[in-house]
């Protein structure tokens, strides 16, 4: 039976100390290139494979494009795969990674002449004492912001949406009875209703009366 055919929960072994130290150390001696354009159309994997020509490869993160760009490119284009727009890649050995940013950087991507991507720019850089974890923090991070932002316009909407038919209804309210009074031959004539001043303030103005007049009186 297939293990990942079962709905409960993965038991995941706790590593040992050997285990936790060799980690450790494979995770000090990888290094982060950062890719700040991924060119149209390019994927994961053709990512991946592009970069294992020239060192071992670790992981590979691209970002993809933002879901508003994605909705507009989708419509008005053929093309529907996931267009990503930055990326990251691990390399087991921090040295190569280097090597490969610096010798990467500005140059033609290449490859067999009639390919898609052969003239295309690399852009990309070396990210010194860059973790893994770092990055996955700074996702988990955007995704939160993203999160709430958009709790933020939802709860908006609804207000606004609810606000709106209120001003419908007080509308149908306000036609109805005016359809009645041009049935009885009457005029209808929306009342606005004055605002009354807060006591305070009015009491406010009642006392500087009095001391003007006060004042009056001393005078004269």
């Amino acid at each position: 039976m297939d293990p990942e055919g079962f709905a409960g929960e993965k038991i995941v072994k706790p590593l040992t100390k050997e285990e936790l130290a060799a980690f450790k150390a494979a995770q000090d001696r990888a290094g982060v290139i950062y890719i700040s354009r991924i060119p149209p159309g390019m994927q994961p994997p053709k990512v991946r494979h592009l970069m294992s020509q020239h060192g071992e490869v670790g992981r590979v993160y691209l970002q993809q494009e933002d879901a508003k760009r994605a909705y507009l490119r989708k419509k008005y284009t053929s093309t529907k795969k996931a267009h990503y727009t930055e990326g990251w890649v691990e390399f087991k050995n921090k040295k190569v990674a280097r090597s490969v940013a610096e010798m990467l950087n500005a140059q033609p991507i290449g490859g067999k002449k009639g390919s898609r991507w052969r003239d295309d720019i690399w852009t990309m850089k070396y990210l010194p004492k860059f973790k893994w974890n770092m990055l996955t923090e700074q996702v988990a991070h955007e995704a939160a912001m993203q999160s709430a932002k958009m709790r933020v316009e939802l709860s908006q909407s609804r207000q606004e949406q609810s606000e709106y038919l209120r001003n419908v209804e007080l509308a149908k309210q306000l036609d109805k009875r005016a359809e009645k009074k041009r049935e009885k031959g009457e005029d209808f004539v929306l009342k606005s209703h004055k605002r009354a001043e807060p006591a305070r303030k009015k009491a406010k103005v009642e006392s500087e009366d009095r001391i003007d007049a006060n004042v009056l009186s001393s005078v004269f």
